[in-house]
């Protein structure tokens, strides 16, 4: 059965999930903190003249980039995971494919907001990178038992749930017999993980809207 992977396969199969789950959030994050920078002239001026509401703007803009932001970790995923040799239940890869689509929208969500609040690409630029290398050290991979004073960071990161939610979707609660006791306990759980990207994809987009009411010509 594929669960009873050895000790060592588990491991490889977990770096490459913590590599998927980071390098798509910083992906992502990193192509939108640049979008609403690069267009404050045409907003400002537009607003101005009353065109068109913020909000028809901003749905737009989502609904715009939706395809090309899909579109490539897609694919991505489909290759990786059958050169990868994963889970090759066929619920398995839909998850799969779902948690880390739905993380790419997160992370994008997050760099919308940087960009909405800063409005100065190279400054949302430095703001991504530091919370994304902080998402990286506390998101499961690297150290398990974060200090008390950094637990926030943990609990803060959309990367700490995406990669939970991947090894649940591979090895379906499995995990505690492969894995040292202190590896799995008091992780949150998988409708946690859930919750927290569904909070996370609208707190995100909330925050860059409201940012974007800022902005003046």
């Amino acid at each position: 059965m594929w669960w009873r992977s050895t000790p060592l396969e588990v491991q490889d199969r977990m770096g490459l999930l913590f590599f998927i789950s980071i390098f798509w959030g910083v992906f992502a994050s990193f192509n939108a903190v640049f979008a609403f920078p690069q267009e404050r002239p045409v907003l400002a001026r537009e607003r101005a003249s009353g065109m068109y509401s913020l909000s028809s703007y901003f749905m737009a803009r989502m609904a715009g980039d939706l395809p090309m932001e899909l579109a490539l970790p897609a694919a991505f995923t489909l290759i990786v995971y059958l050169m990868a040799g994963l889970n090759p239940a066929p619920a398995a890869f839909a998850l799969t494919l779902l948690v880390i689509l739905s993380y790419v929208l997160v992370a994008e969500g997050l760099g919308l907001a940087i960009g909405a609040l800063m409005m100065d690409a190279k400054r949302a630029s430095t703001l991504a990178t530091v919370i994304m290398l902080a998402y990286l050290l506390t998101g499961g991979f690297y150290v398990h038992n974060v200090p008390i004073f950094m637990i926030w960071a943990k609990y803060s990161s959309f990367t700490y749930y995406c990669y939970r939610l991947l090894i649940a979707v591979q090895y379906s609660g499995h995990l505690a017999q492969l894995l040292p006791l202190d590896s799995t306990h008091g992780e949150a759980g998988t409708w946690t993980c859930v919750g927290a990207l569904v909070a996370m994809f609208f707190a995100y987009r909330l925050l860059a809207y409201f940012a974007l009411r800022r902005v003046r010509t």
